[in-house]
């Protein structure tokens, strides 16, 4: 084969490689019009409740909410879910450890339609993690975990912190921890306590995905029914965003995360240092499934940090009743936009509370990407900027 034919060969394989994640993004797309198409409602139809699934919904549009959702869809994610009678069920919202690094990988992150990583004290972070429309699937391998005993579990699993309070608020679910200290404890509301199996392995604590909607099905038998709409979703790319291939976040010294695009699968990676000092990163996988975490959407959420001890380990944040600015990455683009979670017209109302908004500047709902959202919570002191073309840097710095 002479050079010419192999340059053009090699040339061929590379646009093929570069054009594949504007494909699926493409197809994704025709079918979501495809669904409108033959659906169009021929009058006004009301819009099905999300926590009475029906077999039967209304009309599916391109973009999809904030206020209203086809049957089935979870509200959460923009997206189907398998079992629409999981929708009927409260959010579960797991305290998941970040540190130390022997926890890692955790299991079950990638099953969360969102992920908030908050700032606990001592340069460390903790993960509050939510399940909502879908558990850990059971003919999922977790390719980590040795026996079968141990197959479908979340976790590791830590103590409660204040803020897990406000996003249970917003979110009308449940929390699951390991205790809580008594300052903690005193302020949390509905919640479930997991304890170790070794009293010598802090990451002992795990749960069985079937225990989780075993206390979602209690939980769902004794409350009132809750609404988790709020945002929207659309597939197509907003415009007005700024090249984003790459996220740094930098809490300390020794924990730090980078979030890079990948056009592939049209989510972002996260990966994150071992808290070595070596300067590298390392791919965060779920031991569940073996593979990298991949979200949607990854959003820097600026709110208020309040270190409530000297010792600086008992951290509360401004998360209800407020707003402020935050970025979202989503598409390999970034976007400046505001969260709120002040009353509005529905909160006024109803006199109940929904999950924290995304929108614009001038107050508009701002689309997220149908998918799961992984959420950097940092103090209203982080910087933020631009490193290179493309590589953007949030740069945390302990609360006073």
């Amino acid at each position: 084969m002479g050079y010419n034919q192999i340059h053009w060969l090699c040339r061929i394989g590379f646009l093929i490689k570069r054009e594949i994640g504007m494909y699926r993004r493409f197809i994704n797309l025709l079918f979501i019009l495809a669904i409108t198409a033959a659906l169009a409602p021929t009058g006004k139809t009301a819009a099905a409740d999300i926590n009475t699934p029906s077999p039967a919904s209304s009309t599916v549009s391109a973009a999809l909410g904030p206020d209203q959702f086809p049957a089935g869809y979870n509200p959460l994610t923009g997206q189907s879910v398998e079992n629409p009678e999981l929708l009927a069920l409260p959010p579960a919202l797991i305290s998941v450890s970040n540190f130390p690094v022997t926890a890692r990988p955790q299991a079950g992150l990638s099953f969360s339609p969102y992920v908030f990583e908050m700032y606990i004290g001592h340069g460390m972070t903790r993960f509050l993690a939510m399940f909502y429309g879908d558990y850990p699937h059971a003919d999922v391998t977790q390719s980590n975990q040795d026996t079968t005993a141990q197959l479908y579990t979340i976790g590791p699993i830590r103590s409660g912190r204040l803020p897990y309070e406000h996003v249970r608020t917003l979110f009308s679910g449940f929390l699951v921890m390991a205790g809580a200290s008594s300052e903690v404890g005193s302020q949390i509301g509905p919640s479930a306590t997991v304890f170790g199996s070794d009293s010598d392995n802090i990451n002992s604590a795990m749960i069985d995905v079937t225990k989780v909607q075993q206390i979602a099905e209690a939980r769902a038998s004794t409350k009132k029914t809750f609404n988790l709409t709020g945002n929207m979703y659309d597939a197509a790319v907003p415009a007005g965003g700024k090249e984003a291939d790459r996220l740094w976040v930098f809490y300390n010294y020794l924990n730090q995360v980078d979030w890079a695009y990948d056009a592939a699968s049209g989510a972002y990676l996260r990966s994150q240092d071992k808290a070595n000092g070596d300067g590298k990163f390392y791919p965060a996988t779920d031991r569940i499934t073996g593979e990298q975490l991949a979200f949607e959407n990854v959003i820097v959420l600026f709110a208020k940090h309040n270190v409530l001890n000297k010792a600086g380990s008992l951290i509360d944040i401004d998360l209800l009743y407020t707003e402020s600015k935050a970025y979202l990455f989503r598409d390999g683009q970034v976007y400046p936009i505001r969260w709120n979670t002040k009353n509005g017209a529905y909160e006024k109302e109803t006199g109940k509370l929904r999950p924290m908004r995304f929108t614009d500047a001038e107050g508009n709902p701002f689309p997220l990407k149908p998918g799961s959202t992984w959420v950097e919570v940092v103090d209203i002191s982080t910087g933020f900027s631009e490193l290179e073309d493309g590589v953007w840097k949030a740069r945390f710095y302990n609360p006073k």
